[in-house]
């Protein structure tokens, strides 16, 4: 072994000598530079023992959105991470590290003197900056796209032409990754790709098909039963997880879960996660919350006394917070450790707040390659945020599941009027599920029970009350002279149970609160963000030319200038006006009718 060694690494043969104590110390410190220097990652000898070749260890950063005016708290990050991959180097030598994407701040950093409005996030420079910086912690790192990473609106006409960008910073040959970080166990992160094309809100993580049909295909190879253990990272959580979410942010704008506003794309995360066991632990960021509320994890099973079996197969959810200062939301600085072996792995916070600490969060244990058992190592930490941060998720059986509406003609849902405290949640008949909550009507997944968005805002519910009635007909009735009714036919009618959800007031106001198109209630009101920053640019010519050319004083000028939009929507068939009301049409009060 001696001449072995000598021979190959050309270490002195002294080092292999008899010693003192005091030299032996500092010998082993010799060795241990020597060998650490020399580690391989495939079971080689570190220290003089045989590595566990199932061990590893997984640093996890949150969202950098790194400003490069503000680079202090990445820097002494950088120190506390450093210090934790060189103590793993020792022990096995399994170490990387994973990025969960909006890595740039979304707004002007004076990085380009020549376009002093340029947003810094998904810029050349932008990337170019975080490669340097997510290769200078020392071990390999795999980075996926978040819902900004594609934000090169000035630079870039298309998101092809940002994500080959965003590609070749990285060195990613594709949007999605794989890597075998120990034997048998995948590191597997999904990239959002989509942001001037977004249909809806641009901040919406969108993972296309084609990477879904890649992903849905590797864990089919690689099932439980062979051993495999799959670890992802997505920049947002897929539905059904069960994380703590942001009613006033990500809910009512439609971009929590991965695919938020595809129905079935939404829903195929948490199926998939049901059916391959593989599945072991899933990583996100997105929300910009800390790492010290309980729900921030969660695991497949739960306590029956605090509800309903999630069914989140054999996967345990983790959110992770931000490095920096004055990007999270409730003031933390924290990143994510993920170690393990084939016995199980631990979920661990490193806290930049506090000198890099590591504190464990969660242990899980396999029971064979499909159970395990997971153990929080620690009470919720955050009370003083829970209530204002946590958002309300209906569970069957609770406080506020209002009865009958999925079989009743008539079910009030509220019998007083619905305040911010209402808390309240029923089933139609076609099986989908409303809640009132904040004094907000929302929308949840009818499988997971995850909040999906907003339907009608608490500045038009509060005071007023819900009611589901029957609008259905005992046959099919149809007056062809209608407007709008012609061509109708009784085969196009959906044999399904028709219902109405309905509000109204004090003073017998009735308002009918209708699906949209594809059966859903929830309203995709934010758009697209590039289609809100043409309008906006439409907007202020049509207030220069008011100013310039009609006269309009600039303390009148929100009075005096409107946009209109489509599409335009009524239970006609013929479109007869286009007007906003109130004010580009007539509007009527109690039959007086005001013209402007």
């Amino acid at each position: 072994y001696v001449a072995l060694m000598v021979v190959i690494y050309n270490i002195p043969v002294e080092a292999f000598m008899p010693l003192s104590t005091v030299e032996s110390r500092r010998a082993l410190t010799f060795k241990q530079a020597f060998f650490r220097s020399k580690m391989a990652t495939n079971g080689e000898e570190v220290n003089g023992d045989s590595k566990d070749p199932t061990a590893f260890a997984v640093g996890v950063l949150g969202d950098l959105h790194i400003d490069p005016r503000k680079m202090e708290d990445y820097e002494i990050g950088r120190e506390h991470w450093m210090k934790v991959f060189e103590e793993e180097k020792e022990k096995h030598g399994n170490v990387g590290m994973v990025s969960l994407g909006d890595l740039g701040e979304s707004k002007n950093c004076d990085h380009n003197p020549q376009n002093p409005f340029e947003l810094y996030a998904g810029t050349t420079i932008c990337h170019e900056t975080a490669a340097e910086y997510l290769n200078s912690f020392g071990v390999p790192y795999e980075v996926i796209g978040g819902n900004h990473d594609l934000e090169g609106i000035d630079e870039f006409k298309t998101d092809a032409a940002n994500l080959k960008m965003f590609l070749k910073a990285h060195n990613k040959p594709t949007p999605q990754f794989c890597r075998e970080i120990a034997e048998k166990t995948l590191l597997v992160g999904l990239c959002s790709t989509l942001f001037r094309d977004a249909q809806y809100t641009s901040h919406e993580v969108i993972v296309d098909a084609e990477q879904l049909a890649w992903f849905e295909q590797l864990v089919k190879d690689k099932p439980a039963e062979d051993g495999w253990k799959i670890f992802v990272f997505t920049h947002a959580p897929p539905n059904g997880s069960g994380l703590r979410v942001l009613q006033e942010n990500h809910v009512v704008n439609g971009c929590c879960w991965l695919n938020h506003s595809n129905e079935a794309q939404c829903r195929k995360f948490i199926e998939l996660v049901r059916e391959h066991r593989s599945i072991k632990g899933w990583f996100s960021g997105h929300f910009h919350l800390g790492q010290d509320y309980q729900d921030s994890i969660t695991f497949p099973t739960i306590d029956p006394s605090e509800g309903p079996y999630p069914n989140r197969g054999s996967c345990v959810f983790a959110q992770t917070s931000v490095m920096r200062g004055g990007t999270s939301r409730d003031g933390r600085q924290q990143s994510r450790l993920l170690r393990g072996n084939k016995d199980g792995f631990e979920i661990c916070t490193v806290d930049h707040q506090k000198d890099g600490h590591i504190r464990l969060d969660a242990t899980i244990t396999y029971r064979d390659d499909s159970h395990e058992v997971g153990v929080y190592a620690h009470d919720d930490e955050a009370y003083e945020h829970d209530e204002y941060f946590k958002v309300y998720t209906p569970q069957i059986g609770d406080e506020g599941y209002v009865c009958g509406a999925e079989e009743d003609e008539l079910c009030m849902v509220t019998d007083d009027a619905i305040t911010f405290d209402t808390i309240a949640w029923w089933q139609l008949g076609c099986g989908r599920v409303l809640g009132v909550l904040n004094g907000m009507l929302l929308e949840y997944d009818k499988s997971t029970l995850a909040p999906l968005g907003l339907v009608v805002s608490a500045d038009e519910l509060i005071g007023k009350r819900i009611a589901v009635i029957d609008s259905g007909i005992e046959e099919c009735e149809i007056n062809f002279d209608d407007p709008g009714m012609e061509g109708a036919d009784c085969a196009d009618i959906d044999e399904s149970r028709e219902q109405a959800i309905i509000m109204y007031d004090e003073n017998n106001i009735v308002t009918v609160i209708q699906p949209n198109e594809d059966g859903s209630y929830w309203r995709k009101i934010v758009r697209n963000k590039i289609a809100r920053m043409k309008e906006r640019r439409r907007e202020k010519a049509a207030i220069e030319f008011a100013e310039e050319m009609l006269g309009v004083e600039s303390e009148d000028i929100k009075e005096q200038v409107f946009s209109s939009w489509g599409p335009y929507t009524s239970t006609s068939g013929v479109a007869k006006s286009t007007g906003v009301d109130g004010v580009t049409k007539p509007q009527e009060f109690n039959g007086v009718v005001y013209k402007n």
